[in-house]
């Protein structure tokens, strides 16, 4: 059937049509599509129909056994194959939290794996009725639009919104395993690090990044062009103190996220601050705590975020930095 531009229409297509015209484009086959949705063959064929008719144009090129999508096709193909996941998980979840209390909290993955997700046992015993939802994404998410309560942000204060609530601030210092610092070379001074393997992120060249990288270290340090024994990079801050874990080298660490770590004696700071000022180099980022503006009148997001706040004062201890502002209002 021919279409035309007066068969374009602007009122929104009717949803239930996109799911037959996803299955018949991700089998392209209208049999397979079909039974997938136990409907018949011509029931799926009228729908498609249909959709063509209120799209105005054609979205397969039907051949005598082979079903093709158009340009048109594939282009809404596109926007469909993105939609429906995201609608199936969103109805997934109002299924599985429907009547009970719940916190959705967005974050990047290292964050999540090395600070947030060891410590969420102690909130769960102290707020049983609470379901906790992670979303670990390296890509920041809009909490006007997102189906989301809490965010996590790494970024300087500068471009934090007013009402973020900061938790604590970043520096990079060279960190070991106990294992390495008795059987390696020595380390006793920053020269001593050439002998060694350096772990860094492999990503952390690039300029909103520079300042975790070694070279920002060694310069800082007297060693201007110094290169290392050998260098081990990785895309993620928890398979670089993965890695220094193992005795594999030493790590440019940031200590508020390994702060368990160094509790527990896992890693070791190799140039303590009170001897070496130097070997702790200050970072312009911090991590925030940033709520949905829907969600600050729910007690149960309120609870989560008041213990996000009293773990980062602990965290602050644990690595030796200072009580701040709690609020990026009150920052200088």
């Amino acid at each position: 059937m021919l279409h035309s531009q007066t068969h374009l229409r602007s009122r929104p297509v009717q949803a239930g049509y996109l799911r037959a015209f996803e299955a018949v484009a991700r089998h392209l086959n209208f049999r397979m599509a079909a039974e997938e949705m136990a409907l018949t063959q011509s029931a799926v064929s009228r729908q498609i129909q249909s959709l063509e008719d209120e799209v105005g144009v054609p979205l397969f090129l039907r051949h005598t056994r082979a079903v093709e999508l158009t340009t048109a096709g594939m282009q809404l193909l596109q926007a469909v194959g993105q939609a429906l996941p995201r609608i199936d998980a969103a109805v997934r979840h109002i299924r599985q939290s429907s009547g009970r209390k719940h916190v959705s909290v967005t974050t990047f993955a290292s964050f999540a794996s090395m600070w947030l997700i060891p410590k969420l046992e102690a909130f769960q015993r102290a707020y049983p009725d609470i379901d906790i939802r992670i979303e670990a994404s390296d890509s920041a998410v809009d909490l006007e639009v997102a189906d989301l309560d809490v965010a996590v942000r790494y970024a300087p204060a500068e471009r934090m919104a007013p009402g973020a609530r900061r938790l604590f601030g970043e520096s990079v210092t060279p960190m070991v395993s106990p294992w390495l610092l008795k059987s390696g070379p020595p380390l006793r001074k920053p020269e001593d690090l050439l002998q060694h393997t350096l772990i860094e992120a492999g990503d952390a060249y690039t300029p909103h990044l520079a300042w975790l990288t070694w070279r920002r270290w060694l310069d800082a340090n007297g060693m201007e062009r110094a290169q290392p024994k050998r260098w081990l990079s990785f895309n993620y801050a928890y398979q670089m103190v993965q890695a220094a874990l193992s005795g594999q080298g030493v790590v440019l660490a940031r200590p508020p996220l390994v702060a368990e770590s160094l509790t527990r004696g896992e890693l070791v700071e190799v140039f303590p601050a009170a001897e070496f000022p130097q070997a702790r180099l200050v970072s312009p980022m911090a991590y925030w705590l940033v709520l949905a503006p829907r969600s600050t009148h729910r007690p149960e997001v309120l609870a989560f975020a008041d213990w996000l706040m009293a773990e980062s004062v602990s965290t602050r201890h644990t690595v030796g930095e200072g009580d701040d502002p709690d609020m990026v209002n009150d920052l200088d």
